[in-house]
């Protein structure tokens, strides 16, 4: 049977991930994110059509490897001294992590002239990564909120425990790192103060809560982000600091892109220039997403997207067509049309329940998925129609 409603669009929102040149450091990834679109329209396979509204997803490694911005352990041992000339050193609820932070902790201590305490939270860092076995410290006479171990009082009570996905020791990996580390477990900030009052605090969705806290208590305290996040020309940079970093080699670690939000301005107007169409553009980099079977949050960048275009900022504004339907079943279309009209004029009567998150977020986990971060080749990402709804016919042009 043929469909004579032309009118009618079956399919709105899609992803879509782009092949992309191996780049190096200098890179002109504006023109040849560019230019790649447009071969991709003109491609006998798949051709990509880009239309206004159409929105372009850039991995941060992808411009933070384009703009040369790396920095050596040696570089972060020396800011480090500058901050904690002398003494011990607290190294406060880092992630359990081998590419994310062992490589930090490496430059860290390298440039503390006394001991280093990593202090680790349990059972599980901030983002979900298990230390323990959570049924065993339920089942103990261990108080979480402010019972304090050190690594042997640890494996005496629960034994050695390995991740369960990278089957890691992180307490024996991160101590192996130096014979400066010793590991404490806690969860309370203000226990740290037992050991030293100059911490370095690695968590990264808690490190202002962390700060503040200790700094109340009178410890001299910076966090990740204080560190590599000044312009000089001897190492690269980030507004971040640290927070965002990835392991590179044995003696590097790539930072997270600075300028996110420039980048992203110059190549909507390049891509003004070039397609004549007017597309949002974003940085993402980890998506804000949790895995059920694991519990691990993935989410060890410090935000979603460090830049983006202007119509991307802000929530979604959109009816709860379930709702609607439920509450009008003789006419449950027509209510439905009705209620986006009424919604395109302010109203918002049936966006209650909708899931409160920043759309950079929804779509920086939603470029995450598609790219991921292995083999695929595809740094950006094309999103079309998603700004379409119940409603929408034919693409913007």
């Amino acid at each position: 049977m043929t469909n004579t409603n032309n009118a009618l669009r079956y399919v709105t929102t899609s992803v879509y991930g782009v092949r992309m040149p191996i780049i190096t450091e200098g890179a002109d990834i504006k023109n040849i994110i560019a230019d790649t679109l447009i071969e991709a329209n003109n491609s006998t396979y798949q051709p990509l059509t880009l239309n206004n509204g159409d929105i372009i997803g850039v991995t941060e490694s992808f411009l933070a490897r384009a703009q040369g911005n790396y920095v050596s352990l040696s570089s972060i041992s020396q800011e480090v001294s500058k901050f904690f000339p002398s003494g011990d050193v607290g190294i406060a609820f880092p992630i359990l992590s081998r590419n994310r932070f062992a490589k930090i902790l490496e430059g860290l201590a390298n440039g503390v002239s006394g001991k280093v305490y990593v202090f680790l939270s349990y059972p599980s860092d901030e983002v979900g990564n298990a230390i323990m076995d959570e049924d065993a410290l339920f089942n103990s006479e261990i108080n979480p909120y402010s019972d304090v171990m050190t690594k042997q009082e640890f494996y005496d009570r629960f034994g050695e425990y390995k991740h369960p996905i990278t089957g890691c020791n992180y307490i024996k990996m991160y101590e192996d790192i130096s014979p400066k580390i010793e590991v404490i477990l806690l969860n309370n900030p203000k226990d740290i103060l037992k050991y030293t009052n100059q911490v370095i605090v690695s968590s990264i969705h808690l490190r202002q809560r962390h700060k503040n806290i200790l700094e109340k208590q009178g410890a001299s305290v910076i966090t990740l982000a204080d560190i590599c996040n000044k312009e000089n020309e001897t190492h690269g940079w980030s507004e971040y600091g640290l927070l965002g970093s990835n392991y590179s080699n044995q003696d590097m670690l790539k930072l997270f892109p600075r300028n996110a939000k420039s980048f992203c301005m110059e190549l909507q107007e390049l891509l003004k220039q070039k397609t004549g169409k007017h597309i949002e553009v974003m940085v993402y980099g980890d998506g804000g997403f949790k895995c059920p079977k694991t519990k691990i949050w993935e989410f060890a960048d410090p935000v979603v997207s460090p830049g983006y275009t202007s119509g991307l900022e802000g929530m979604p504004n959109e009816i709860k067509i379930k709702a609607v339907a439920d509450n009008n079943k003789n006419s449950p279309a027509d209510a439905i049309k009705q209620a986006i009209e009424e919604k395109n004029k302010g109203s918002n009567a049936y966006n209650l329940g909708t899931t409160p998150r920043q759309i950079t977020d929804l779509l920086g986990s939603l470029c995450d998925l598609t790219s991921g971060s292995g083999e695929k080749g595809t740094p950006v990402i094309l999103i079309k129609g998603y700004f379409d709804n119940y409603l929408s016919s034919n693409p913007i042009d």
